[in-house]
């Protein structure tokens, strides 16, 4: 029998990061692959207690259908938390629950693409949000990144060459994969083109809430004059991931739109999850939780710079993040990392290649480590042995 699939299915590859995955499972494998949070910050026994309190006081609601825009009152701590964290200002009509960030991801690409059109992204930038956008079927330009963001100057360019840019996608702090954060400065003079040209810019905000040094930085949304700024965010990295429970803040005129193609992807996002985080949020300090993986990560993030710094070889260089889950190392540029990561593999230790990061490739000399997942030993050990894989490749 011969199945004739939709023109879409030829944009889309398997997810890299998935298939490393797979072979991190075995228990020798330290695995600095996934973004996953330390399963060990999971509060197991509150949410046992949280559980039988939903059922037992709304167990007919929480196991009911429910609003495609989610459970109100965690709508409203939703944006209560926007406001007081991000200095923004929105409400509970700004908001609609979704199935975690990954699926604003895709509902934007469905919202805002026609094939041909054009996407502004950052270089490199999320590989899931390549795979989500990708399936529309548009051209990805990646404006030229440093240290502080996206270069202006390089951006006024494209956005002044061309004609076809129907959205921008940015993660201003703590970026994936490399862990930067955008400077003020950097920010104020993106909104300034961006309300300049009118174009839409989707802010992915998982980790901002993870800063480990100073204060947090005013997010694009807080600036955003012209109603142009799609805000995500999600609960899976302050929280717990197997909920699933993300959101998208922005205007109400264009919440509407989500609405609808929500309505036709999954009618709503799990009510019962949807009333356990709220329900948690009014039993427990969040905040406290959340400064508990604060400190968490920050540690492991010091553990991982310090064993870089002390076993890299002269001409590796690394970001070093102040918040979030990643950091992003550059190998000198005749290595590739797809090959180390072979080298690694049989040392029993896993990375992600930086190619896949980049919309167009091109760059095979880098790579993305995690330090959230691994405890302070394993991160020591892991990166002892990239170090010597990377010494040995180079006398190859």
């Amino acid at each position: 029998m011969t199945v004739t699939f939709a023109k879409r299915m030829s944009f889309l590859q398997a997810s890299e990061i998935r298939e490393i995955l797979k072979l991190t499972q075995k228990k020798e494998m330290i695995s600095f692959a996934g973004g996953l949070p330390a399963a060990e910050s999971f509060p197991v026994e509150e949410m046992k207690k949280i559980a039988v309190k939903v059922l037992d006081e709304n167990g007919s609601d929480a196991l009911q259908y429910s609003t495609t825009e989610g459970y109100e009152p965690l709508r409203e701590k939703i944006a209560e938390r926007m406001n007081r964290k991000f200095q923004t200002k929105v409400s509970a009509n700004n908001i609609l629950v979704t199935c975690g960030s990954q699926q604003a991801l895709d509902f934007s690409g469905k919202l805002f693409l026609n094939e041909g059109d054009i996407v502004l992204c950052e270089s490199p930038t999320y590989l899931a949000a390549i795979s989500a956008l990708k399936a529309y079927g548009p051209k990805f330009i990646a404006v030229p990144t440093d240290e502080n963001g996206m270069i202006i100057e390089e951006l006024e360019r494209i956005l002044a060459a061309q004609n076809k840019i129907k959205v921008i996608y940015v993660i201003t702090d703590f970026q994936n994969p490399t862990g930067i954060t955008w400077s003020l400065e950097r920010r104020t003079a993106f909104m300034k083109l961006v309300n300049e040209y009118k174009i839409p810019v989707i802010e992915d905000n998982p980790y901002g809430e993870l800063r480990f040094e100073n204060q947090i930085l005013p997010s694009l949304k807080s600036m955003d004059t012209e109603g142009l700024v799609i805000f995500t965010s999600t609960f899976s990295k302050t929280f717990c991931p197997g909920l699933r429970i993300g959101w998208i803040a922005a205007e109400p005129e264009m919440i509407e739109k989500y609405v609808l193609v929500k309505q036709g992807a999954d009618l709503c996002t799990s009510i019962r999850s949807q009333m356990e985080i709220s329900c948690f949020m009014d039993e427990y300090d969040f905040d406290l939780n959340v400064q508990k993986l604060v400190q968490l990560y920050r540690t492991r993030r010091n553990v991982m710079v310090d064993m870089l710094e002390k076993t890299l070889p002269k001409g590796v260089t690394f970001t070093r993040p102040q918040g979030g889950l990643f950091l992003w190392v550059e190998l000198p540029k005749q290595m590739k990392a797809l090959d180390l990561l072979q080298d690694c593999l049989k040392k029993h230790v896993a990375f992600i290649p930086g190619d896949s990061f980049f919309p167009n490739g091109g760059v095979e000399n880098a790579l993305r480590l995690n330090y959230s997942s691994m405890p302070e030993e394993k991160i020591r050990e892991g990166i002892r042995r990239l170090s010597q894989a990377i010494k040995e490749y180079e006398k190859k």
